[in-house]
């Protein structure tokens, strides 16, 4: 079985998940580590119970394993707590996990014996379990990193980070009507359908996402204390942080570094910033606004801004941060909605912000030009961060 097919996908997501929390102590997977997320096992019974409930459930119509873990694996069934209390011991629970999926497994690669369901063409049921399982394998990196922050390991930074001012080199989208979301994908989720046709007036977009040292420009000229720069929601959100990247921390010689999954590093000037929130981002364009020239009129990108470029490759994949968008996460103009858990209905009225492109630890199966990522604006824990565009040139 190659590596690329669904299934072998499936499995490999599985084995991750695994080796992630296989060496770790029992209390460190039994932790939340953030008020927003999770604990490592919750993620990893997730992902078990979503697999089930897709096979056995929705295909098969058989709910009675995934019935007795409900109140556990859903969100909001229970308060969060209690939910957390309720999982089971590290060990029993990667037993119960392995031996659903393995036999889940089995299920899958002799289809002829399932009954006949609109889930199994063209492997849309493995498609959507892959996704959800790459969704929660991200978010267990950030209860990892969150894990590392905590830990306070002493760092000196070899190479410190200097500021650099934005650069006017920008690339050009002309106008027109072009197509945003998935067409006759298999894989694409109820949210990226159905294919549209929208109208982009002109604009410019920059090449690279928003990197560390014209971030650290930003804060040098004291954005996070300049009122005007922020939202009144940005605002408040903003009093009860500190000014800076989430990731990032100040050495003994008041020097930038990250943390990271691998611990504290240097920061490169180049590399993306990581550790926004939507808020920082819309602060920062209105910043670079304010510095005039061909900078003139800065605003965070819209989806559709992001999709267009990167379909007509004007711009190159960077999949190294998720880039926040400045538009709400709502339904395409004749969204039919799929079934919870894959269903995007619930979360269209979170108010949730879009992110676009993947980081560094998305993994293949979200990794599309059509997916859409959404989180609360304040949020800056999903190894996210910015892309500008501006007015067209006179």
């Amino acid at each position: 079985m190659q590596a690329t097919h669904p299934l072998g996908q499936l499995n490999t997501l599985q084995q991750m998940m695994t080796d992630l929390i296989e060496p770790l102590d029992e209390s460190i997977c039994r932790k939340s580590y953030h008020p927003d997320l999770a604990p490592l096992l919750w993620y990893y019974g997730r992902a078990a119970f979503i697999e089930t409930y897709l096979v056995r459930g929705m295909v098969q119509g058989d709910t009675d394993l995934t019935d007795r873990v409900s109140e556990i694996f859903t969100p909001g069934a229970l308060p969060a707590e209690t939910q957390w209390d309720r999982l089971p011991p590290k060990q029993h629970l990667l037993n119960w996990a392995l031996e659903l999926h393995e036999e889940n497994l089995m299920q899958l690669a002799n289809r002829v014996r399932l009954p006949s369901h609109e889930l199994l063409v063209e492997d849309r049921l493995i498609h959507l379990i892959n996704q959800a399982r790459a969704a929660l394998y991200e978010q267990m990196l950030q209860v990892l990193v969150e894990y590392r922050i905590i830990l306070h390991e002493p760092y000196h930074a070899a190479r410190p980070l200097f500021a650099k001012q934005p650069e006017s080199h920008h690339i050009g989208i002309s106008q027109g009507h072009y197509r945003i979301g998935a067409k006759q994908d298999p894989a694409a989720l109820d949210n990226e359908q159905p294919a549209q046709m929208v109208k982009l007036s002109n604009f410019r977009i920059d090449p690279n996402p928003v990197d560390n040292g014209t971030f650290l420009a930003f804060m040098e000229a004291d954005g996070y204390a300049q009122r005007q720069l922020w939202s009144e929601a940005g605002w408040h959100w903003r009093k009860t942080t500190e000014g800076h990247p989430h990731h990032w921390r100040q050495d003994d010689q008041n020097s930038w570094y990250g943390i990271s999954l691998n611990g504290p590093a240097d920061l490169l000037p180049d590399d993306p910033v990581m550790g926004l929130s939507q808020h920082e981002a819309q602060a920062y364009a209105n910043w670079v606004a304010s510095l005039g020239g061909e900078l003139s009129g800065a605003v965070l990108q819209h989806e559709y801004q992001w999709e267009v470029a990167m379909r007509t490759q004007a711009l190159k994949p960077n999949g190294r941060v998720w880039e926040w968008c400045a538009n709400l996460f709502q339904p395409y103009s004749e969204f039919s909605a799929d079934p919870e858990p894959v269903g995007s209905e619930q979360a269209f009225a979170l108010g949730h912000h879009v992110l676009r492109g993947g980081c560094l630890h998305t993994q293949p199966p979200i990794r599309r030009i059509t997916f859409r990522h959404h989180a609360n604006a304040d949020n800056p824990r999903l190894f996210c961060g910015a892309r500008l565009v501006y007015p067209p040139k006179d």
